[in-house]
């Protein structure tokens, strides 16, 4: 596991795109997982600038909300085709995202593993971390090695997110997530954190126990993990833990 620490929230975005440019120049074919909130969204804008050559790369969003409409302006469908692929100009059908509004969501949770695996797998997966330490919406509680699936979301979860919403009732109830198992499957997780109250949910994913109640912390077990903070999120993260120093717009980071 490296740890890229920086000054700010915007240099983990900078940072992060540069990983992602990276491997998209090396392998033009590569498969993308890409995420939504508020840690993931500058990766997008920074890699834009980039300028890549990205009509062959594919991207799987980790996530959906279960009963929203087609074209709900916080479905993570709108949210990905808006953030990622206008932006970075993909081709918006080598762009998935878990049907939330399908009859059956059991069975286009299943399709989604399926397509997942028919892709090859993710070469890198973008991550953030929740509060209470899920990982897409892998609650606590979740089996470390579940696989996509439809989820009830905690309460704490639907507050964080009714910002998004004209009202916290109008967060939806479930979702169709890419499982804990699904996501180890990546060959190379980047999970990116920003903020003073990332700091310990950070801590006790990267140095506490593996454990169902902080799902974060199966990142522990995967083989290559890359993980960019800001200074107030690794602010809890003890010395020597495998973090690097890299200087973003003129400004050292911490060690």
């Amino acid at each position: 596991m490296e740890i890229f620490v920086v000054p700010t929230a915007p240099a983990t975005g900078a940072v992060a795109a540069g990983i992602l440019a990276a491997v998209i120049r090396s392998n033009p074919n590569a498969v993308l997982g890409v995420a939504t909130g508020g840690s993931p969204l500058p990766i997008y804008k920074a890699l834009a600038r980039h300028r890549l050559d990205v009509t062959r790369t594919r991207a799987f969003a980790l996530d959906e909300y279960v009963g929203l409409p087609a074209g709900h302006p916080e479905s993570y469908a709108e949210v990905v085709r808006r953030e990622v692929t206008e932006r970075l100009h993909l081709d918006p059908a080598k762009v998935s995202v878990p049907d939330g509004s399908a009859p059956d969501p059991q069975r286009a949770a299943a399709d989604y593993e399926a397509a997942i695996a028919g892709a090859g797998g993710i070469d890198v997966q973008i991550l953030g971390i929740g509060h209470n330490g899920h990982l897409a919406f892998n609650e606590p509680g979740s089996a470390l090695d579940s696989r996509t699936r439809v989820e009830m979301l905690t309460e704490r979860t639907r507050q964080a997110n009714a910002r998004y919403f004209d009202s916290p009732s109008d967060v939806p109830l479930l979702c169709i997530t890419q499982g804990l198992g699904t996501i180890l499957e990546a060959r190379h997780l980047l999970l990116v954190v920003n903020g003073a109250d990332k700091a310990g949910i950070l801590a006790a994913a990267l140095n506490g126990p593996v454990t169902t109640d902080c799902p974060a912390s199966v990142l522990q077990l995967h083989p290559h993990v890359t993980v960019v903070a800001d200074e107030a999120a690794a602010a809890q993260l003890p010395p020597g833990s495998g973090q690097v120093a890299v200087r973003v717009g003129g400004a050292s980071a911490a060690v």
